[in-house]
């Protein structure tokens, strides 16, 4: 068995206060916690779920964050 390293996302769901993340390119792989450890664990759980479900694996390649203005 191979270790494969996945990009993913993690943001706070102010109302909730859990850790919300998901894997880009992985439509299934997504989860929460109540840290982001416990985030962790349970999209490792995900993915490994995704994968043995036959869902393609997209290994995007990480580029950074920005922040984009918009007026509203």
């Amino acid at each position: 068995m191979k270790n494969l390293k996945f990009t993913i996302l993690i943001q706070k769901d102010p109302e909730a206060g859990l850790y919300v993340g998901y894997v880009p390119g992985m439509a299934g792989a997504h989860s929460q916690g109540e840290t982001i450890d416990e985030l962790k664990q349970n999209l490792k759980e995900a993915i490994s779920l995704c994968i043995e479900e036959g869902e393609p694996v997209i290994l995007n390649e990480f580029v950074g964050t920005d922040e984009l203005e918009v007026a509203v």
